[in-house]
């Protein structure tokens, strides 16, 4: 007989231990049931690390190369620096590994089409983290934008403002993020590759891109701290604002439709519907706490992809994700 596809466990290995592995990644790996279920971390490989250890109980390895001491291996789970994605992407799947990796996975068309030649050679599924999907108040929007709740919507606008780079796990006057060696770029590539996926689930791939960047307050950074873009579709728009120069964190995220408009605005998410309003609190949801659920969503969408074999979807993903990117920062130029 047998066994169900939902029986079967992955066993993976988290390359890179920073911020992101240990605040997201690790919780959401071993504190969700159904998560675990399906997908068990047997090694954690940072190559800042001194010798082989342990961390959570998980064996802590120095190099790649000692993978081979943890027996068989399904995938590898990026959580590096950006400029690294795409050199371990191809690496895992040179391995015979599917890939799980952080954003962004790609930063421009031809590095997307390398990363698809490889995965179609190998058979194996990559997949990029785009866990502000399972986000529950972006759910709830894109639930009404699909449903049409407040008809065809013509105007988004995406507002985000930080007070600097997220420095993740370092102590360094500069964060990793605000680098290019490391980072690649920075506010847009960061913290806009979220914003732009969501955009695409809701819009698909825009006409054209008009961008701007600059660096406004972090002198140390030589990546841009801000940027402003605007998205052109044959009957709508969606604009673009995102900076690491603010005084105080915020986010907001408006669809302006015929029959009303929906607003997220910190942790608050209201419906206007022909002038009556409707709010819900989502504070609780949008705490970092809750951070770890977002993943969990998302692994658990790795784990069925896994079991399905659907290689084709997240590829498109990175790939329209990246022709995006590309598209926007030569808009700039």
């Amino acid at each position: 007989m047998h066994s169900s596809p939902d029986a079967r466990v992955y066993r993976g290995v988290l390359l890179g231990l920073g911020g992101i592995a240990r605040s997201g990644h690790l919780p959401a790996f071993q504190s969700d049931p159904k998560v675990a279920s399906r997908l068990r971390i047997v090694g954690i490989v940072e190559e800042a690390m001194s010798a082989p250890s342990t961390f959570l109980g998980i064996p802590l390895l120095s190099r790649p190369e000692q993978l081979a001491d943890l027996g068989p291996i399904d995938f590898v789970d990026i959580c590096t620096p950006t400029a690294s994605h795409l050199e371990l992407s191809l690496w895992g799947l040179s391995q015979g590994y599917h890939v799980l990796c952080e954003k962004p996975v790609a930063v421009n068309r031809a590095e997307a089409a390398t990363l698809a030649a490889a995965a179609h050679e190998a058979g194996r599924v990559v997949m990029p983290c785009h866990q502000y999907r399972f986000n529950p108040v972006w759910l709830r929007v894109k639930r009404w934008l699909d449903e049409g709740v407040i008809g065809r919507w013509h105007l988004a606008e995406f507002r985000v403002y930080r007070l600097a780079a997220d420095p993740g796990a370092g102590r360094d006057d500069v964060p990793w993020r605000g680098r290019r060696a490391a980072g690649r770029g920075g506010v847009l590539l960061d913290h806009g590759t979220h914003l732009v996926y969501e955009l695409l689930d809701v819009a698909g791939p825009p006409q054209a891109v008009r961008a701007w960047t600059g660096r406004l307050r972090h002198g140390g950074y030589d990546v841009e701290d801000t940027a402003q873009l605007v998205f052109s579709y044959p009957d709508r728009m969606a604009t673009m604002f995102l900076t690491w120069a603010a005084r105080r964190r915020e986010t907001e995220i408006r669809f302006i439709g015929e029959r009303g408009s929906i607003t997220w605005s910190g942790g608050i998410l209201t419906l206007e519907q022909g002038g009556q309003m409707e709010s819900f609190d989502h504070t609780a949801d949008l705490d970092k706490s809750a951070y770890a659920t977002w993943f969990a969503g998302l692994f658990h969408d790795f784990a069925t992809t896994l079991d399905s074999g659907d290689r084709a979807r997240p590829m498109a993903d990175i790939a329209q994700v990246a022709a995006v990117l590309e598209a926007s920062y030569a808009a700039v130029a």
